[in-house]
C-alpha cells in the first residue's frame, strides 16, 4: 500500500475522532487523522467544560456513556497518566413536579442498563448539598459514578497513544473534497495532498454537515452556540455536577461542579439557541447564568469569575447523535451531531466505530445504532439533554 493510502481515513481530531484513531489502529488498520487545526482537540473539545455522564434517558446514550466513563475513569491505573478524573458524580435537582416527573419516569430504564442511580428527596439531597435553596426544593437524582475530567489531558492522551500504535495525523489541512468512484469511497482531498481510502469517517464536529455534504448526503447537524465560565478557587465544598432543567426565558438548563482545584466551572443552555459558528463571548451570558446558579445556591454569590467562553455544539433535531454507515456512498461513516456531549460519549462512540469497521459488533450494538441512525425520523427528544 502506497504512502498516502489507508484503510481509513477521519476527518477530524477531536473528542470523536482522535479515541477512534486509538482504537481503529489497534484493531490492525492503518489509520489517518486530518485536521484543519494546528493540534489535536482544538475546537469544541478544549471549549468542553469535562463531565461525564451515562445519566440520559435513552439506551444508546447510556451503553455509551457507561462505556466512557469505564476508558476514563480506569486511565490513570491502566496507563499511569492523569486526566484529571474525578468521580463527584452528576445531581439533577428539582423545584417543580414537571421535572420531577420527567427524572423518575426514565429512572427504570437507567436502573435496567446498569447506571448506579437513586432519587433524593429534599432532606436527603440536602444533606448531600446543603447549600441547595431549599425553598420548594422536591429532591433530585444521583449518579455517584459520573464525574468530571479534562478534555484537553484525554483527547492528548488518546492523540499520544494513537500516533504510538501507527495512527498518522496530518494538521493545518482542510477537506476541500472526498473521491467518490461507482458510489463508493476512495479518499479524500484536502488543501495539500490527496489520500486514498476504502472508508472515511466523518467526526468533523461542527462542520459535519459541510464534509457530508461534499458526498451528496445531508446531514441534519446544526452547531448552536454555548457559553461557559470558570471561577476563582475556593475550598472544596460540594462535589457532585449539579443540573437543573428547569427551563426560563432565555435559558432550558444550566449545570456546575466544583474542579480539583477549587474552581467552579458553569455553562448555560441557551434557549431559544444560538445558531452558527460565533465563538465571540456576550455580554448575556453571564448576568443570567449567575441570576439561575445563585438562586439555586446563595453561597455562590461572593466568588468571582475569571474567564467566560463560548464554543460550539453540533446539534440535531432530536438531540442524539448520529453514527451509522450512509446509504447513499458506500465507506462512508457519520460519527457527528454529538450535541455538546462529545467529550462523554466520545470513547463509547470510538469503540462502536472500530466495531462498525471492524464488522464485530457487540449485542448490544444494534439497539445502540437504531437510535443513533442517519435515517431515523428525528422526531423524539432526549430528555436530559
Amino acid at each position: 500500500m502506497g504512502g498516502n493510502n489507508y484503510d481509513v481515513i477521519i476527518i477530524g481530531a477531536g473528542s470523536v475522532g482522535t479515541p477512534a484513531a486509538l482504537f481503529l489502529v489497534r484493531a490492525g488498520f492503518k489509520v489517518l487523522v486530518v485536521e484543519k487545526n494546528s493540534s489535536p482537540g482544538q475546537s469544541s473539545n478544549k471549549r468542553a467544560i469535562g463531565g461525564l455522564r451515562a445519566t440520559h434517558s435513552d439506551p444508546a446514550k447510556i451503553c455509551l456513556g457507561l462505556r466512557s466513563l469505564d476508558i476514563i475513569s480506569g486511565w490513570k491505573e491502566k496507563y499511569g497518566e492523569d486526566l484529571e478524573w474525578y468521580k463527584g458524580g452528576y445531581c439533577f435537582v428539582t423545584y417543580r413536579e414537571e421535572e420531577e416527573k420527567t427524572l423518575k419516569e426514565v429512572l427504570p430504564l437507567q436502573k435496567s442498563l446498569g447506571l448506579n442511580i437513586d432519587w433524593l428527596e429534599a432532606k436527603e439531597l440536602r444533606q448531600l448539598l446543603p447549600d441547595l435553596n431549599p425553598h420548594d426544593l422536591r429532591g433530585g437524582t444521583l449518579s455517584p459514578d459520573d464525574g468530571h475530567a479534562s478534555p484537553l489531558l484525554a483527547n492528548e492522551a488518546f492523540y499520544c497513544r494513537a500516533k504510538k500504535a501507527g495512527a498518522e495525523f496530518r494538521f493545518q489541512e482542510n477537506v476541500v473534497g472526498l473521491k467518490i468512484e461507482s458510489g463508493k469511497i476512495k479518499g479524500v482531498t484536502t488543501d495539500h495532498s490527496h489520500y486514498g481510502a476504502g472508508i472515511v469517517i466523518n467526526a468533523a464536529g461542527a462542520w459535519a454537515a459541510e464534509v457530508a455534504k461534499m458526498a451528496g448526503v445531508a446531514i441534519p447537524v446544526t452547531p448552536d452556540s454555548h457559553e461557559a465560565a470558570v471561577t476563582e478557587p475556593v475550598q472544596r465544598f460540594f462535589h457532585p455536577m449539579v443540573v437543573d432543567i428547569r427551563p426560563v426565558s432565555g435559558s432550558a438548563n444550566y449545570y456546575f461542579y466544583q474542579h480539583a482545584t477549587g474552581q467552579i466551572i458553569f455553562c448555560i443552555t441557551p434557549n431559544p439557541s444560538i445558531w452558527g459558528f460565533d465563538v465571540r463571548e456576550t455580554s448575556q451570558f453571564l448576568p443570567m447564568v449567575s441570576k439561575r446558579m445563585i438562586d439555586l445556591m446563595p453561597r455562590l454569590k461572593n466568588i468571582r469569575v475569571r474567564r467566560t467562553w463560548r464554543g460550539l455544539y453540533p446539534m440535531t433535531p432530536d438531540g442524539f447523535p448520529i453514527v451509522g454507515w450512509t446509504k447513499e456512498v458506500e465507506g462512508f461513516l457519520l460519527a457527528t451531531g454529538m450535541c455538546g456531549q462529545g467529550f462523554m460519549l466520545g470513547p463509547g462512540v470510538a469503540e462502536l466505530l472500530a466495531r462498525l469497521v471492524s464488522e464485530k459488533p457487540e449485542p448490544a450494538d444494534e439497539e445502540v445504532l437504531s437510535y443513533l441512525s442517519p435515517y431515523r425520523s428525528f422526531v423524539s427528544e432526549e430528555k436530559l439533554k
